[in-house]
Order: C-alpha cells, then structure tokens, then sequence
C-alpha cells in the first residue's frame, strides 16, 4: 500500500512558477513509477508527466513539455513537479500517482495503469 499527499498547489498569476510535492508512504518508494495527472472542470484527467523508475528518465505531455519539471528524492519518498510560465489553461485539480509496474513511453502517460492516487491539490493561474 502507497499512500500519496499532494501539496503546493495555489492561486498563482500567468507567467508565473508553482512547485507541486507528493509525499508517499512506504518503504518502496523508488520501485514505483510516478506519474503527475490533472483534471480541469468538464474535462477528462490528463497526462502531465511521469518519471518510471529511473532517476534521469522523465516523460511529458506535450501541453507542458518546456515548462514543467518532474523529479523524485527516493531519500525522502517524494515527488516534486516544478511548473513555470504557467497559463490559465493549466488551471486544474493536479493528483500524483504510483504505478507499481515498469511503465515505458506512453505506457506511463496512461491513468488506469496507476494503482495509487493522491486526493489531489488545486491550481488556479488567473490571466
């Protein structure tokens, strides 16, 4: 069992940074993949960027791809998204998630292959 709790989100101006930690529980930590998804009123939950297992492997969707960062600190069982030049249209709820598998390439940008989810922090960028 992972239990994952988001922070950092916020109401934050365009153009502006945010950075996003999940902290998970557990003693496995680095054998999950993780993954950062986020939802936006009357839309489907999104890919927004997954790191499998590796430390330098990172995945992003295009939308964010230039201007967010994932990371993880195995040490410390946690898991940073560092968003800059932020848009309105980044304004959603963002959840973490661990997958349990090895997840590779769009493998890893899929939700339903995610066992374990956060209850998810709001950001909200005003224009």
């Amino acid at each position: 069992q992972v239990q994952l709790v988001e922070s950092g989100g916020g109401l934050v101006q365009a153009g502006g940074s945010l950075r996003l930690s999940c902290a998970a529980s557990g003693r496995t930590f680095s054998m999950y993949a993780m993954g950062w998804f986020r939802q936006a009123p009357g839309k489907e939950r999104e890919f927004v960027a997954a790191n499998p297992l590796s430390l330098t492997t990172t995945y992003y969707a295009d939308s964010v791809k230039g201007r967010f960062t994932i990371s993880r600190d195995n040490a410390n069982n946690t898991v940073y998204l560092q968003m800059n030049s932020l848009k309105p249209e980044d304004t959603a709820v963002y959840y973490c998630a661990a997958n349990a598998d090895y997840c590779s390439g769009y493998g890893c940008s899929l939700w339903d292959k995610y066992d374990y989810w956060g209850q998810g922090t709001q950001v909200t960028v005003s224009s």
